[in-house]
């Protein structure tokens, strides 16, 4: 099922997994038999995800401590896996378990990944191919990355150091949770209204991600009913997650939460609109978190309901009740 995480085998009443490289929660399964704990994805995420660990190395029964690998390639030929020392060539076997790793976690229910950054097998990005015969060096992805990407091109995934900057976590979060919605989504067999609807309650989220990419995919959702529904979703998933790649700014947050405040504003008091306008004032200076104004536009639809504006994902941030630790950051 090339392309897609298969729904049906998802567990149900967990939270969303997510898969992880096995260092980065503290199992010594480095090559010099250490680990690369990190505590903010143990601390913070995993309050949020049920983690699935993998280890490529270990997996395919090189063991702890072994030799250090490395990619090794020229610039016109994909890396090989080799190990630094020997110069034992390691890429077909970790290409074959890949294939066969990357069936299973097609059935777990997967959501996300997080790995381990400059790893030779699961580097994202920047690792370090060595050339063969002079001392020029390339960058590329870890092998076992390398799969993941090709098979899942839309499943959300990024390294342990750049999910340390706020602004990346909580895009990394927000699609991770964005995926899950839309696998749930396809379960139920949607047709054109049921895509409209969907698109409908995403509209102030993908507005804060760019009103051109919102526009895009109204297109797509206005044609629906032209095409046949299988490729139409396959294209709005394709458009949705690239929109969702951009990160969205205070600027457009702020946009957004503007006009939100306007189609509450007949609700209203002015001393509510005040404080209202004055929160995301804040908001945009820098002096608040997001949390701040989307928690008092959420308190003014419980007393005055604006049945378009409760539906919104937007107003209902990645993890709920622990949405003050991760959406905040922005």
């Amino acid at each position: 099922m090339k392309g897609k995480i298969r729904p049906e085998l998802a567990p149900q009443g967990t939270r969303i997994r997510v898969g992880i490289s096995s260092c980065l929660l503290g199992e010594r399964v480095r090559y010099d038999g250490g680990h690369k704990l990190d505590t903010l994805i143990t601390h913070i995420l995993g309050r949020l995800f049920e983690w699935v660990p993998v280890c490529p190395e270990m997996e395919i029964g090189l063991g702890a401590p072994r030799e250090a690998l490395r990619l090794v390639g020229g610039r016109n030929a994909p890396p090989r896996l080799v190990a630094q020392h020997s110069g034992l060539d390691h890429t077909q076997m970790m290409a074959g378990w890949a294939e066969r790793r990357l069936d299973e976690i097609g059935g777990a229910g997967l959501h996300g990944f997080v790995l381990k950054s400059k790893s030779p097998s699961c580097g994202f990005e920047a690792v370090r191919v060595h050339a063969v015969r002079s001392a020029s060096r390339r960058s590329d992805r870890g092998i076992f990355t390398a799969a993941i990407v090709r098979r899942f091109p839309h499943l959300p995934a990024a390294d342990e150091i750049r999910l340390r900057d706020a602004g990346t976590r909580d895009n990394f979060v927000e699609r991770v949770f964005a995926h899950h919605r839309w696998t749930m989504f396809l379960r139920s067999r949607p047709g054109p209204e049921d895509l409209e609807r969907y698109h409908s309650s995403h509209r102030l989220l993908l507005m804060s991600h760019g009103i051109t990419h919102y526009r895009a995919l109204g297109r797509v959702v206005a044609g629906a009913t032209h095409r046949r529904i299988g490729g139409v979703l396959r294209e709005y998933e394709e458009r949705c997650m690239e929109a969702l790649r951009v990160k969205a700014t205070r600027k457009r947050h702020a946009l957004v939460l503007r006009y939100v405040s306007r189609n509450l504003r007949r609700h209203l008091d002015a001393t509510d609109l005040t404080e209202l306008d004055g929160s995301i004032d804040a908001y945009q200076a820098g002096m608040m978190p997001l949390n701040a104004p989307l928690t008092l536009v959420r308190h003014h639809l419980r007393r005055h309901p604006v049945d378009w504006l409760s539906e919104q994902t937007y107003l209902n941030p990645p993890g709920s009740h622990a949405d003050s630790i991760i959406v905040s950051a922005l």
